[in-house]
């Protein structure tokens, strides 16, 4: 995997990145909206990345691949993970970095390249309710709403891929 966009790089993770996969984990947005996925030490980051990596073998996922800017510097994460449906699309970018369209511009260069790789013509997306910036991030990518429950976490959305 290699996607560049005009400001990014979406690659394969090393174990080199675990450092900074930490502390994307350890940022409050992820503790908040994304709890499973947190690593409280770099060795944690470092044996969870083992595991994504080895995923890139398969294709049965999740597959993680890293979003990083042109000067190398790692911001977060882009992923496909299988669901009962299909196939579910997922990101999130450190909070530092939040605010500047980045997670918009990897996740419209990511989703015709990975739904090409899996073979796929629908993605689908879940987010919590209370998760706006997500909401904003899978309509400007052009998912359209499926189901917005009122619990926090069946706000789903979907994508046909040409």
């Amino acid at each position: 995997m290699h996607i560049e966009t005009q400001r990014l790089i979406i690659t394969e993770f090393t174990e080199a990145m675990a450092q900074s996969f930490c502390a994307c984990s350890l940022d409050e947005d992820n503790r908040r909206f994304l709890p499973d996925e947190v690593d409280e030490t770099p060795e944690a980051a470092r044996a969870r990345l083992t595991r994504l990596i080895g995923y890139y073998e398969k294709a049965d996922g999740p597959l993680v691949y890293p979003i990083l800017l042109k000067d190398g510097t790692y911001i977060g994460h882009v992923e496909a993970c299988p669901i009962k449906e299909g196939w579910e699309i997922g990101y999130h970018v450190h909070a530092a970095y939040t605010g500047n369209g980045y997670a918009t511009e990897a996740v419209r260069a990511f989703v015709p390249v990975i739904a090409g790789w899996l073979g796929v013509k629908k993605l689908f997306g879940i987010c919590r309710a209370e998760n706006v910036a997500s909401h904003r991030v899978l309509e400007k990518c052009g998912f359209q709403l499926l189901v917005h429950r009122s619990d926090k976490y069946t706000v789903r959305y979907y994508k046909e891929i040409p």
